[in-house]
């Protein structure tokens, strides 16, 4: 008993239930489907409010009213139908008139039998998810033929039947309680995980809760649609996609993005993967609408992924970054072609196909024993990226449409992850080799101090940054030492970056003291929001001469440079504090103290001693020890900033841009 099934009590009505009213809402016409529908006779209905039949709620609520809604029969009981209302002109006729409105009613469970509705219910019930409608009472009052396949697994799907209903074995509070939500605030629950156990068998199902809407907008009931994923190979799929979302994100590296999506298919989904991206998409490149082709008109194509269930990927011809051959009149080919999958459930090795011009592929599929084949595009935002092919050689079942429609779901998450991460590195290499050329690239010292640097580029994905320093040879044989960090990553960091550089380098050379040149930079800046972005910079600004054998600096909001005094005791100076440059107050005070000579300096950005992991003070003392272990006498300053930058940062990614200069105070004779 399903849709059609009349559960009301009485038998359903042939034809609509029609009423006519008045325009104070009185009947003055009833049919007998509407006693049918009703329980009402003629007789007691005429002369009263059509409200009689409406819950209490809804009384009142003034004529006409079209959709959904509910309807209370004389035994009490609550009949969801589908309304509707047209005026009545029928001239004079103290009978009816002109006020009157035709009003029709069908229960819900006869709608889907009219015209239209055959055609919905065809389509509903045999779609194969499990759908059905639960009334405010909780009451099933239709189901498909899916849910009917699950009746085993859930026997609330009966046509009366309410989940409010205690049945032994089955553990259905949950399910009851969430449908009481969506029926109170008429919000959908989707994709909610649900683990059934019923008659010794466990379902897991993905449940998603929809509310149906009456015309007056309340929700009458709650159309349920569930999916079962108690069969092993539908649930690892919906487990693949799930880590997809993941592990694909993970990244924002070209390579690395393609090794996991093929390693993530294997062996969920195929025993091997291979993932081929033209030229174009390695870093560095730009993509094309078109595929790349070789001098011969060939795709060139490089191994990005590969995976097996084998070890060694002896399905491979080619090892990743090698470049892979395309033929012509190939899957590959076709599928770059047209941009739509090549899905060969029985992969067709015999002569006169495709492989007689590939006999290598021949060889190897053969030895495999591949014989079921997937070739999908990748495709994001309107660029062709490249093909991703799946195999099957220990699996002895064929691919099937459902693995076609997870590996083309699998590969669409993954071709945007592609193309964000080419994306992210395109800017990246510009970013970096901006910062590279705004930074100096022939540093040298003096007769009185010896200097050297390193700068380490950010490998987190905020990108490259604004990390700076600079040696500038002053009149008198002195000598400026700056360091500083532009706020944020990218090109415009980097841009920044080097605007503050040239407007150090310009007030360096008015002579002027640490504080007044931090000063009008800082007036420079704050005139001129774009430069920084709204987001600041740090910088340190050290002067030293060697005539007096002292150095006078001052900071800008960025750490105290480290002083290493020549028996080796490692200090930070406390500086008198200033604001970051761009802020505009000017707040700055300078510093003076001697350095004697074998004096090491370091200077240093934020991104040398801090981490997620320890604050400055912590980074502080490492940068202290590191300092004391790697800075003897003869140790060349080279040596010590290779031993400082491994000590402190290691082979790990960069969390943040790097910048060291260090500077040793010459004896002079």
């Amino acid at each position: 008993m399903k849709a059609a099934d009349r559960v009301h009590g009485g038998v359903a009505p042939a034809a609509p239930a029609v009423a006519v009213v008045d325009k104070a809402g009185s009947v003055i016409g009833w049919t007998r489907a509407a006693e049918e529908l009703t329980g009402y006779p003629a007789a007691d209905m005429f002369g009263r409010p059509i409200d009689t039949l409406l819950p209490p709620e809804d009384a009142g609520a003034p004529l006409p009213r079209v959709g959904m809604m509910e309807v209370r029969r004389r035994d009490g009981e609550v009949v969801m139908v589908r309304a509707d209302a047209a005026p009545l002109t029928l001239g004079d006729d103290a009978q009816c008139p002109q006020e009157s409105w035709l009003l029709s009613a069908i229960p819900v469970d006869i709608d889907l039998s009219t015209d239209t509705g055959a055609l919905l219910e065809s389509l509903m019930s045999s779609f194969p998810v499990a759908m059905a409608i639960w009334d405010r009472d909780l009451r099933c009052v239709w189901f498909n033929e899916a849910a009917e396949q699950l009746r085993d697994g859930y026997p609330y799907y009966r046509i009366g039947r309410s989940l409010t209903e205690v049945i032994p074995g089955v553990d259905n509070e949950g399910v009851g309680d969430a449908v009481r939500e969506v029926l109170a605030d008429g919000r959908p629950k989707i994709d909610r995980e649900a683990h059934w156990s019923y008659g010794g068998r466990e379902r897991v199902l993905s449940v998603s809760l929809l509310p149906l809407t009456g015309a007056d907008g309340r929700t009458l009931g709650v159309c349920s649609v569930v999916l079962d994923f108690s069969d092993s190979k539908a649930r690892d799929h919906l487990d693949l996609l799930r880590e997809a979302g993941v592990r694909l994100v993970s990244t924002l590296d070209v390579m690395s993005t393609a090794q996991e999506l093929a390693e993530l298919a294997v062996p969920v989904l195929a025993d091997f993967v291979t993932v081929d991206l033209p030229d174009v998409m390695l870093p560095g490149a730009e993509p094309q609408r078109r595929h790349a082709t070789t001098g011969v008109g060939e795709p060139l194509f490089r191994r990005a992924g590969v995976a097996s269930v084998y070890d060694g990927a002896p399905e491979s011809l080619w090892k990743r970054e090698e470049t892979v051959f395309v033929p012509p009149r190939s899957p590959f080919m076709e599928v770059l072609r047209s941009r739509r999958s090549y899905f060969a459930p029985v992969l067709d090795t015999s002569p006169g196909t495709w492989l007689d011009l590939d006999p290598r592929r021949a060889r190897i599929i053969h030895a495999t024993g591949m014989h079921s084949l997937m070739v999908v595009p990748l495709e994001a935002r309107g660029d062709l990226l490249g093909v991703a092919v799946f195999a099957r050689t220990a699996n002895p079942a064929p691919f099937s449409r459902d693995d076609l429609l997870v590996a083309e779901e699998l590969v669409t998450r993954a071709a945007l992850c592609l193309d964000n991460a080419r994306q992210y590195t395109r800017e990246r290499l510009t970013a970096l080799a901006l910062q590279r050329d705004l930074l100096p690239d022939d540093l040298c010292g003096s007769g009185s101090v010896e200097v050297a640097s390193r700068y380490l580029p950010s490998d987190a994905r905020g990108g490259v940054g604004g990390d700076w320093y600079d040696v500038i040879h002053l009149p008198g044989e002195r000598i400026a030492l700056v360091v500083g960090d532009v706020t944020g990553h990218g090109v415009n960091a980097a841009a920044t970056m080097g605007r503050l550089r040239t407007a150090v380098r310009a007030l360096a050379y008015l002579d002027l003291p640490p504080d007044e040149l931090l000063t009008h930079l800082d007036h420079l800046m704050a005139e001129d929001v774009r430069g920084l972005d709204s987001m600041g910079a740090t910088c340190l600004y050290a002067v030293y001469d060697p005539r007096t054998g002292r150095c006078t600096m001052a900071t800008a909001g960025h750490p105290p440079p480290a002083i290493v005094s020549p028996s080796g005791e490692v200090t930070f100076p406390e500086l008198p504090a200033g604001t970051p440059i761009g802020v505009g107050l000017g707040t700055f005070r300078s510093h003076d103290l001697p350095l004697p000579a074998g004096t090491l300096l370091a200077l240093y950005t934020d991104g040398l001693i801090e981490t997620r992991q320890a604050d400055l003070d912590a980074g502080m003392a490492r940068l202290a020890e590191a300092l004391t272990r790697a800075a003897p006498g003869s140790a060349t300053l080279d040596s010590v900033c290779t031993a400082v930058i491994g000590d402190l940062v290691g082979d790990a990614p960069a969390e943040d841009d790097v910048a060291l200069l260090l500077a040793r105070i010459r004896s002079v004779s």
